[in-house]
């Protein structure tokens, strides 16, 4: 059902008046080197992708929704690789992993598998970006997308024992797609 409402909805969502969350991006990008391989989990539309390429980095931007990643495509000017998370098999090959608002589609009993899956991917000590509704049980939205809606206790908790160093998770009030109020999880977290 996730899926589908990205696939139905892919201009419209794409298009969408979406605030750019610069401030994220460069503290995210702050901590790579100059022209570091960076993988999207998740590009939606290809905004933040966009926001990095112009920023001189190399990236990788991927989506599970094939109608979202031809969106995406127009506006960075670049193939959208469409992969879903568990699909991901890369081997330390990346400086950075970015998945704003993408990874909060995975059921809670998949995430602690896909969350190896991206620390596989990173090459050592590099650096994790990913943000989550904030909640207490996983369920859905008015649109009838599925979330995970973790704790920021439990989602630590996770981050912990599958290894990953330096977390810190940030909370903040904010909205998205829905309109509605939203908390946001923001975390950031070292191979």
């Amino acid at each position: 059902m996730t899926k589908a409402f990205y696939d139905d909805n892919a201009e419209t969502y794409a298009n969408r008046g979406r605030k750019l969350p610069t401030a994220r991006l460069d503290a995210f990008l702050s901590a790579l080197s100059e022209k570091a391989r960076i993988l999207e989990l998740g590009c939606g539309g290809g905004q933040d992708c966009a926001y990095m390429l112009s920023r001189g980095f190399d990236v990788l931007p991927t989506d599970g929704s094939a109608e979202l990643a031809r969106q995406a495509e127009k506006l960075v000017g670049r193939p959208v690789k469409v992969m879903r998370f568990e699909e991901l098999s890369a081997s330390e090959e990346f400086d950075g992993i970015w998945a704003e608002a993408s990874l909060l589609h995975v059921p809670r009993s998949d995430l602690p598998a896909i969350l190896g899956l991206i620390h596989n991917a990173l090459k050592e000590d590099s650096i994790f970006h990913a943000s989550f509704k904030a909640g207490t049980a996983e369920g859905h939205d008015g649109f009838g997308r599925y979330y995970n809606y973790p704790s920021r206790k439990w989602l630590q908790e996770l981050l912990v024992a599958g290894g990953w160093r330096d977390v810190t998770i940030d909370e903040a009030d904010g909205g998205g797609y829905d309109g509605k109020p939203t908390r946001w999880l923001y975390l950031v977290a070292r191979k």
